[in-house]
């Protein structure tokens, strides 16, 4: 009597029960992390065209949209700052009034508990768009780690639980921990945007923070799309200088620098679900053409599937419910 098929791999797909009971990835409302866009103004609730769904809010709304989120059950958030003044040094970056510093105290005040994360770039608050001090039309490198280290430090100081420095400046992550150290924020975490690409889906961020530069673009700093080699150094040197989570951006495109980097390294790694991976879903359901929720979800398991710890997304608060009424 022939026993072919020796195995019968459809037995654990039979059923929803068995299906779930076997499944290799689990998706979690404590794996997101919500991006914030805050402003100046009063009662700014501005609906980002790009983005729906995702607003700029003023500091006096901040409130109701982290109530909003912690009852969601989402623990985690990370802020991006649009002041009311740029100029060729990024000077409001590391301002002590400046809209990220005040924004963290007034989260402070209603939810001590809620992780904070700091974005640590220049290019919204640079007159110029960059992610640095610029010299004769490029990024000079090593004036920049200094405000990258001045910004960090301010906004551990207004009470920021992590710094996630995204400028990819050689040596950034060194120039940040020692100054956290020295000011004595030895136990202040890190999260390194490692492996940055130069990616096209930034454009509705950029929309978002008013962030576009004026001239060139930034490739001479951020990854080469075609390389996972170099993405591999990058996170390695930002290991040896001190990152406590190593990040990759963006992460549909790239999940295969996700699972090189949860093979090759130890730590906790953050990805990034990028505005234009957001966008072109939003898109596309809008238009009928995709069922929104199934193919978020898809994403996102996907970019955890790869060896993400935790996943930065605008989906984080849609995702959040959809899984509640799964579960």
């Amino acid at each position: 009597m022939s026993t072919y098929p020796n195995r019968r791999m459809r037995r654990k797909r039979n059923n929803a029960a068995i299906r779930k009971i076997t499944r290799e990835t689990s998706l979690s409302v404590n794996d997101f992390i919500y991006p914030i866009f805050v402003t100046y103004g009063k009662r700014v609730q501005d609906n980002i065209e790009a983005m729906p769904g995702i607003n700029r809010v003023s500091i006096d709304n901040l409130k109701k949209e982290v109530d909003q989120i912690c009852d969601l059950g989402i623990q985690a958030i990370i802020l991006f700052g649009i002041p009311e003044v740029k100029d060729s040094v990024g000077s409001n970056s590391y301002n002590p009034n400046g809209i990220i510093q005040l924004a963290i105290k007034e989260i402070r005040k209603t939810r001590p508990d809620i992780l904070i994360i700091t974005d640590v770039c220049m290019c919204e608050y640079t007159d110029h768009g960059h992610c640095g001090i610029t010299e004769n039309g490029s990024v000079n490198n090593d004036k920049t780690l200094d405000i990258l280290a001045k910004i960090s430090t301010s906004h551990v100081e207004a009470g920021s639980d992590i710094v996630a420095p995204s400028a990819m400046m050689d040596g950034q992550v060194s120039a940040i921990r020692s100054s956290l150290d020295q000011n004595g924020y030895v136990d202040s975490l890190i999260m390194a945007y490692s492996a940055k690409y130069a990616s096209g889906f930034y454009g509705p961020f950029r929309e978002a923070a008013m962030s576009a530069p004026s001239y060139g673009d930034r490739q001479s700093y951020q990854l080469d799309k075609a390389n996972i080699r170099e993405a591999m150094e990058e996170i390695r040197l930002d290991v040896e200088e001190g990152a406590d989570i190593i990040m990759v951006k963006p992460a549909l495109s790239y999940l295969d620098v996700i699972s090189a980097a949860r093979n090759g390294f130890s730590l906790p790694i953050a990805s990034y679900n990028v505005s234009g991976e957001y966008s072109m879903i939003k898109a596309a359901a809008q238009n009928g053409w995709i069922d929104e929720k199934r193919i978020a979800l898809e994403i996102l398991t996907s970019i955890k599937r790869a060896g993400a710890d935790m996943i930065i997304t605008y989906y984080a608060k849609e995702a959040a419910k959809w899984l509640s009424k799964t579960n």
